[in-house]
C-alpha cells in the first residue's frame, strides 16, 4: 500500500489557482486512474480533474468553494502497490508545501512592524515577485508605487501577494507609504478611487437575481478592458453577395460530404486572417511600454451560451487551416462551448477576436476588446439592400446582400489609420470572394 497526494493541476499557462466547485467522489470511494474526481473552476473555464492514480480516495484535503493554488495538495489516494515514481520525502508535494509555508513564514518574520500600528513591511523589496492582475489593479487604484508594493508581505504561493494581503495592508497603510528610495508608479497612473455606482431603487415587486460566477467574471473583465484601453470603433459596409450565392450553392453538397454545415463564420474568419497578414500590427499586445508583436495568429470567436453568458474559445494557428478545416474547427468549438466541454487550452492565447452580432439580428455593434488583445471585429447581420452597381452598360440599381463590419481597437497603439485600413481590407477580401471557388 502507498499513499499518493493528488495536487491541483496546471490548467493553462496563465492560471495560478482554481476554485473547487464539487467533489464527484467521496472519501472511501474506489477510483481508477484518469477517472474524474472533482470539478474545478478557473477564471477561464470549468473542468473536471481526473485522478492521477487508481485506488481508494483516502482523504479530501480541500472543501467545495475553496480557492486552491496550482500544485497544492487537494486529496490523498491509497494505491494497491508502491508508486514507482515516488520521490524522496523531502521532494513530495507535501514537503514542498511545508517548505513554501516555512519560506513564507520566514519572509513574514523578516517584515518590519511599526510600533504605531502601521502595516508590516518587508525589510528588503521582493523585486522578482509575480503579481496577479487583480493585485495590480488594486495597487493602481490606491496609487501604490511598485517600490511600495514590493515591500508588502505576501502569504500566497512563493510569497505572492494575494487580494487579502493587499487589502489588509491598505487598512493600516502608513500615510507616507512604505519606505522606498524611488517612488515609480505601478504601470500607468489611475484615479485614487474607483467611481461608486449609483444607488439602485428597489420596490416590493422587483425580482433580485444574483449574478452567477461567470457573469461576475464577464462584468469584471469588461469594466477592466474599458479602463485599460481607450476604445475607438470604425465601421465599413461590405457587399457579400458573392459569398451568399456561393454558400447557397454548395451548402447541401458540403454537408453531405463533410457531415456538418458550413456557416458564414469560417468564411469571415478567413478574411480576417488574410487582413492580419497584411497588417501584422493588429496582431499585437501591450506589455507596459513595450509592444509585443505576436508570431502566431490565434483568432477567438465569441459564443453565446444557453445561460445567456458569453465565452470566447480560440482557434490556434488559424492561418494554418483551409476553409474546410476552419469550418470543422468553428463547429466543434461552438458545440463544445454550448455543452460546457471546452478545455482550458481552448480559451488560451487569443491574439484577435470576432463576434457575430448578426446572429441576433443586429446590423452593427461596438464590441469591447478582449484583453490583452488590441482589436475585435463585430460581424453584423447580412441583409438585402438596393445598391448602385457598375455594369458594362453603366450604373444600375440592384438587390445586394450587405453587412456592416464594426472594428473596435485600442487607441493606445492602434491609430485610426491602421484600425480603419484593417477593417476596410477585411471588407475587400469579402467583396473579392471567388463565386466559382472549389471546396
Amino acid at each position: 500500500m502507498a499513499i499518493v497526494e493528488m495536487v491541483m493541476p496546471k490548467m493553462g499557462e496563465s492560471i495560478m489557482e482554481g476554485t473547487v466547485l464539487s467533489w464527484l467522489k467521496q472519501e472511501g470511494d474506489t477510483i481508477e486512474a484518469d477517472e474524474s474526481v472533482l470539478e474545478v473552476a478557473t477564471d477561464k473555464v470549468d473542468t473536471e480533474v481526473p485522478a492521477t492514480h487508481g485506488g481508494t480516495l483516502k482523504e479530501i484535503l480541500v472543501n467545495e468553494g475553496d480557492v486552491v493554488a496550482v500544485g497544492a495538495p487537494i486529496a490523498k489516494i491509497e494505491t494497491d502497490a508502491a508508486v514507482e515514481d515516488a520521490t524522496p520525502a523531502q521532494d513530495t508535494p507535501a514537503a514542498q508545501k511545508e517548505e513554501k509555508v516555512a519560506e513564507v513564514n520566514g519572509q513574514a518574520s523578516n517584515a518590519t512592524t511599526s510600533s504605531n500600528g502601521h502595516a508590516a513591511v518587508l525589510d528588503a523589496p521582493a523585486s522578482d515577485r509575480f503579481y496577479s492582475p487583480l493585485v495590480m489593479n488594486i495597487a493602481r487604484q490606491e496609487s501604490i508605487p511598485m517600490t511600495e508594493l514590493e515591500r508588502v508581505p505576501g502569504t500566497g504561493r512563493e510569497g505572492r501577494v494575494t487580494k487579502k494581503d493587499i487589502l489588509a495592508y491598505l487598512k493600516n497603510r502608513p500615510a507616507e507609504g512604505a519606505p522606498a528610495k524611488v517612488a515609480s508608479p505601478v504601470a500607468t497612473p489611475a484615479p485614487s478611487a474607483a467611481p461608486k455606482p449609483m444607488p439602485v431603487s428597489i420596490s416590493g415587486g422587483d425580482e433580485i437575481i444574483e449574478m452567477d460566477r461567470m457573469r461576475k467574471m464577464i462584468a469584471e473583465r469588461m469594466v477592466d478592458s474599458k479602463r485599460i484601453s481607450p476604445h475607438v470603433t470604425s465601421f465599413v459596409e461590405a457587399d457579400v453577395t458573392s459569398i451568399v450565392h456561393w454558400r447557397n450553392k454548395i451548402k447541401q453538397s458540403f454537408k453531405e460530404r463533410e457531415g456538418e454545415p458550413i456557416t458564414f463564420t469560417p468564411i469571415f474568419m478567413e478574411a480576417v486572417v488574410n487582413a492580419i497578414k497584411d497588417y501584422p500590427m493588429m496582431n499585437i499586445q501591450v506589455d507596459g511600454n513595450n509592444i509585443v508583436k505576436k508570431r502566431d495568429i490565434n483568432v477567438g470567436m465569441a459564443v453565446a451560451l444557453p445561460t445567456g453568458n458569453l465565452i470566447v474559445p480560440v482557434i490556434h494557428n488559424t492561418d494554418q487551416y483551409n476553409l474546410v478545416g476552419l469550418t470543422k474547427k468553428v463547429n466543434d468549438l461552438a458545440r463544445r462551448a454550448r455543452e460546457n466541454k471546452l478545455t482550458p487550452d481552448d480559451l488560451q492565447g487569443g491574439t484577435y477576436t470576432i463576434s457575430n452580432v448578426g446572429s441576433f439580428g443586429n446590423v452593427m455593434g461596438t464590441p469591447i476588446i478582449m484583453q490583452p488583445q488590441v482589436g475585435i471585429l463585430a460581424l453584423g447581420a447580412v441583409t438585402k439592400k438596393p445598391a448602385v452597381v457598375e455594369t458594362p452598360a453603366g450604373d444600375a440599381i440592384a438587390i445586394r446582400h450587405k453587412m456592416f463590419l464594426s472594428h473596435s481597437y485600442d487607441h493606445r497603439v492602434v491609430d485610426g489609420s491602421l484600425g480603419g485600413m484593417f477593417v476596410r481590407r477585411v471588407a475587400d477580401y469579402l467583396e473579392r470572394f471567388d463565386p466559382n471557388r472549389a471546396i
